[in-house]
C-alpha cells in the first residue's frame, strides 16, 4: 500500500536488542494508522495486570498513511502507551517535523518495551537503529536535549522527541517534547519514558514515502491549498492562531472560569488573540506542510515573565493558565507555557491541578505550610509559576502536585473537588456550554478528551455534511445529538489514524480525496465511518480489559453544577438520559459497559469479542 514505509522497529531496552518487522498489511488496513495502528499492537501486546511505569508497558510511536507526505497539515505523529494517570488507554500526539522524519527513516513506528540499566537515547537514521548512552543528558531540560541529539546526530536536520525534568521524575501528566515547544502533552507518555531510562529518540531519513496516485495527491492539495484562501476559518487561524476563539469561548461559556466554577471572564480580551498578535507575538510557526501556520512564537518582555522566545500559547494552555485561574496576564501565561515546555508537563492537566490546589487554599484546606510558603490567590500566577519546577522534580508541595488533580483531591478528602474524567483532567471546553461535549468527556477511551471529538465546533458551524455531522443547538440533548457525537468520535478516530491535524477543517470529502491519493484505496464516506466505529471500540475495549464499566462513564460533580451566570444558560447535561441512549445508538451493553460481542464481531474484532465476552 502507499502511504506505507513497511517497516516498524522493535526495541527492548533490558536486552538491547533491536529488530524490524514488517508492518502488519491487514491491521494496517483495519485500522489505519496513528492511534488506530497503534490500538491494535497494544491490544496485542499490553498484559492487563501490567503497571504503567514497569519495563511490561509497551510505549509505542506511531505515523500515519498520510505522514511525510505532501498531504497538508499531517506532519503529526502518536504516542501511546497505559497511560500512568489514569492507568487505561493513554494517546497523546505532537505536530511539528518528527513524526515525517520518522518516515523518512524508513519506519512507519516504534514498538519499545523493557527498562535500559542507564539512561540511553535511541537514535534512527536512514534504516539504522542504536541505544546511545545518555547519562549526560538526564537531568536536562527538553530544549537544551534537543540541542545536544541533533548535535550528537551530526546533522541539524535530525528531530529529537524527548523528556525534561518531569518525565526523569514520573510525573503522572509528563509530556514528550520535539521540535522545540512541540508537545505529546496529555496522559502522562513522558512519565512511560522516563520509567524506561529513555531520554530521548532522534530520527533522521532520506526515504520518500511511496504514494498510490502522485497526479491525484496533486490534485486534491491544489484543491486543500485554494480552499484554503477561501475558508474564513482557515484564515482566522492563521492570523490568530488558536486563541483566535477566546473571546467568543469565553462569551458563551465554553472557556472555563475559576477552576469551573465561574460563569463571565470580563478580561478574555487581554488574554485573546488579537491582543497577542499586538503585544507579545513575534512570527507564526507550521508544522510539516501546513499551509495554515496556527503555531505562535511568543516573547513577553516584562519581568518577572520576559522569555525570549516561547512556542505558545496556544487556547488550551490560554485558558489553562488564564481564565481557569482568574489570570488575565498574557506574559505571566506565556511564561508558564514556557516553563511546561521546558520541563515536559502536559498545560491542561498542569493547569487544572494548580486551579484545584488554589480552591482548596482558598477554603482553607491548604495553608502556607503545605504550599512552601506560597499564598495561592486567584487571578496571581507568580505562585504557579514558581511551582511549574518543583512539581517537575517533585520538590517539596509540587510532589503533591505531580500525581494530578484526583490525587490531590484525594489526599485531603475532597475528591469531589477534582474536575476529571477517569483521571484525566478536563480540558478547556466546559461541557455545560455544550452538551455534546459531555458524552465526548464521558465515555472517551483516555477519559476527559476534546481530542476525541470537538463537537463544540461542529455547533459553531464546522459541518460534515456528507457524514451526517450538522450544526444544531449547543444545548440540545436530543437523540439526534447523541447520534452526531458518536459519528463525530468516529470521524475523529478516523482522521487521528491518518494523522490529520484537528485544526485543518478541510471537509472529510477532502481526507477521503487524500486518502485515497496516498493508499491507493478508495474509501466512501460509510467506509470512513465504519473504521472509525472499529477504531474506537477496540480502543474501548482496551479500556475494558483494564477495568473500566459503565459507572466509570460520568462528569465530575463541579461539571453538573448550573453556573448562576455567562453563557451556559443555567443548562447542564442530563446524564441520566444520555448515556443510555448513547449506549442504546453505540450497541454497548449497559450492564457491563463493554461492546456487544456482535459488535464487535461486525466490526472484525473477533479477538476482543471472544476475551470480553468468553
Amino acid at each position: 500500500m502507499g502511504g506505507y514505509m513497511g517497516k516498524i522497529l522493535r526495541v527492548n531496552l533490558t536486552t538491547g536488542e533491536m529488530r524490524d518487522e514488517a508492518t502488519n498489511p491487514d491491521w494496517a488496513e483495519q485500522f489505519i494508522g496513528g492511534a488506530g495502528l497503534a490500538a491494535r499492537y497494544l491490544w496485542e501486546h499490553l498484559a492487563p495486570d501490567a503497571d504503567p511505569l514497569a519495563p511490561e508497558n509497551p510505549l509505542i510511536f506511531m505515523t500515519g498513511p498520510l505522514t511525510g507526505t505532501a498531504a497538508p497539515s499531517c506532519g503529526r505523529f502518536v504516542v501511546c502507551a497505559r497511560s500512568p494517570l489514569t492507568g487505561l488507554w493513554g494517546e497523546s500526539n505532537s505536530g511539528g517535523f518528527w513524526g515525517p522524519e520518522l518516515k523518512f527513516a524508513g519506519y512507519d513506528g516504534i514498538v519499545i518495551s523493557g527498562r535500559a540499566p542507564e539512561p540511553v537515547y535511541l537514535a534512527i537514521a536512514d534504516g539504522k537503529a542504536a541505544l546511545k548512552p545518555a547519562s549526560h543528558l538526564w537531568g536536562l531540560d527538553a530544549y537544551e536535549t534537543q540541542r545536544l541529539v541533533k548535535e550528537e546526530m551530526g546533522d541539524r536536520r535530525a528531530r529529537v522527541a524527548c523528556i525534561g525534568a518531569a518525565g526523569e521524575s514520573l510525573v503522572k501528566y509528563a509530556a514528550i517534547m520535539n521540535d522545540h515547544g512541540r508537545a505529546a502533552g496529555r496522559t502522562g507518555m513522558g512519565a512511560v519514558m522516563g520509567a524506561k531510562n529513555l531520554k530521548a529518540v532522534a530520527v533522521l531519513g532520506h526515504a520518500s514515502v511511496p504514494v498510490a496516485d502522485a497526479d491525484a495527491l496533486r490534485a486534491a492539495v491544489d484543491d486543500i491549498l485554494q480552499f484554503i484562501q477561501e475558508d474564513p476559518a482557515s484564515q482566522v487561524f492563521r492570523l490568530m492562531g488558536t486563541a483566535n476563539g477566546v473571546i467568543l469561548q469565553a462569551d458563551i461559556g465554553d472557556m472555563p472560569i475559576h477552576h469551573f466554577a465561574g460563569g463571565v471572564f470580563p478580561a478574555a480580551i487581554d488574554i485573546s488573540g488579537p491582543t497577542m498578535s499586538e503585544t507579545i507575538l513575534r512570527r507564526r510557526a507550521s508544522c510539516f506542510r501546513c499551509p495554515i501556520g496556527c503555531g505562535r512564537r511568543t516573547a513577553p518582555t516584562r519581568d518577572p515573565f520576559a522569555t525570549p522566545g516561547v512556542d505558545g500559547p496556544e487556547y488550551e494552555t490560554i485558558a489553562s493558565f488564564g481564565s481557569l485561574l482568574d489570570c488575565a496576564d498574557l506574559e505571566a501565561v506565556a511564561r508558564a507555557n514556557h516553563l511546561c515546555n521546558v520541563h515536559g508537563l502536559d498545560t491542561i492537566s498542569c493547569g487544572v491541578t494548580l486551579a484545584l490546589a488554589y480552591q482548596m487554599f482558598e477554603a482553607g484546606i491548604l495553608t502556607e505550610r503545605d504550599t512552601d510558603g506560597l499564598r495561592l490567590e486567584w487571578g496571581d500566577l507568580r505562585p504557579a509559576i514558581a511551582l511549574i519546577p518543583r512539581i517537575a522534580r517533585r520538590e517539596g508541595f509540587g510532589a503533591l502536585l505531580a500525581d494530578g488533580a484526583l490525587a490531590l483531591a484525594r489526599r485531603f478528602g475532597v475528591e469531589d473537588w477534582a474536575v476529571h474524567v477517569k483521571g484525566l483532567e478536563v480540558p478547556m471546553h466546559d461541557p455545560r456550554a455544550n452538551i455534546g461535549m459531555a458524552l465526548v468527556y464521558a465515555t472517551g477511551p483516555r477519559g476527559a478528551s476534546h481530542m476525541d471529538a470537538d463537537v463544540y465546533m461542529v455547533d459553531l458551524g464546522q459541518e460534515q455534511e456528507e457524514l451526517g455531522i450538522l450544526a444544531g443547538n449547543r444545548f440540545d440533548q436530543s437523540a439526534d445529538k447523541v447520534g452526531i457525537v458518536i459519528r463525530m468520535q468516529n470521524y475523529h478516530a478516523f482522521t487521528n489514524s491518518l494523522i490529520a491535524c484537528s485544526n485543518a477543517f478541510y471537509g472529510s470529502h477532502r481526507w477521503r480525496a487524500l486518502f485515497a491519493a496516498v493508499v491507493g484505496r478508495e474509501i466512501s464516506p460509510n467506509d470512513l465511518l465504519t473504521a472509525g466505529e472499529r477504531i474506537f471500540n477496540l480502543k474501548r475495549a482496551i479500556v475494558n480489559r483494564l477495568g473500566v464499566r459503565r459507572e466509570d462513564d460520568r462528569l465530575p460533580a463541579a461539571l453538573l453544577k448550573p453556573l448562576p451566570d455567562g453563557g451556559t444558560e443555567g443548562n447542564v447535561p442530563d446524564m441520566d438520559a444520555l448515556l443510555p441512549e448513547f449506549y442504546r445508538q453505540r450497541g454497548w451493553d449497559w450492564k457491563t459497559g463493554r461492546p456487544l460481542f456482535d459488535k464487535l464481531v461486525n466490526l472484525g474484532l473477533n479477538g476482543p469479542a471472544n476475551e470480553l465476552w468468553r
